[in-house]
């Protein structure tokens, strides 16, 4: 398989942004339903939301925390400014464009980094989970809501062979497993959770 680029996955979501939503929604539903709300609910203090799409996330925060929204594709961070703004999240939301695997922000600005099924689009997750560590204070938190591979041998077997399309119509990796590259960046990973017959990732990784 080739490797997707930047250049790939801003084209891809450039595209498909004005439908997203619906699209997104209908799988999570299916296959990982409320993933969002809990990721989303682990996060405290000043958080830092890789690749924050059209800003699904952004009305599940709770009121005390402050968010700066990091999305690589112009239209989809159009969409989500528009989302911020008819929410009312202008004062507590900032949203860039910008590149996950070369963050524009200081070190140790971060209580809490959010993902939610985008490291199975990032070019390059272990660039991605070195600029989380980065960016977060000690003992600060990496949330990740992801999908990976089954845990069911078949069904991984099948999601090996429906790859290629995925990603050439999504840039997604459908069989990345998010857990070793966190544990390269230098995090301890605090739990992982398998959902959605052994698709779905739910992790808490901490910056030591």
């Amino acid at each position: 398989m080739r490797a997707t680029t930047n250049t790939d996955v801003r084209r891809v979501f450039d595209r498909m942004a004005d439908r997203y939503d619906g699209a997104m929604l209908a799988w999570e539903r299916r296959l990982f339903p409320g993933s969002r709300e809990w990721a989303v609910g682990q996060a405290r203090g000043h958080v830092v939301e890789i690749a924050v799409g059209t800003g699904l996330n952004l009305p599940l925060y709770d009121a005390d925390a402050t968010v700066v929204g990091i999305e690589l594709s112009a239209r989809m961070l159009e969409l989500a400014r528009r989302r911020a703004a008819r929410d009312g999240l202008g004062e507590r939301v900032e949203l860039r464009q910008g590149d996950a695997q070369r963050l524009d922000l200081a070190d140790g600005v971060a209580d809490t980094v959010v993902s939610t099924f985008a490291m199975c689009t990032i070019p390059d997750p272990a660039a991605a989970a070195r600029e989380a560590h980065r960016v977060l204070k000690p003992g600060g938190r990496f949330v990740l809501a992801e999908h990976g591979p089954s845990s069911n041998p078949v069904i991984r077997a099948g999601m090996r062979l429906a790859e290629p399309l995925f990603l050439r119509s999504a840039a997604d990796y459908l069989t990345r497993d998010p857990v070793p590259y966190l544990r390269q960046a230098g995090f301890d990973v605090e739990s992982v959770t398998r959902t959605a017959r052994g698709i779905g990732f739910r992790v808490l990784a901490v910056r030591p």
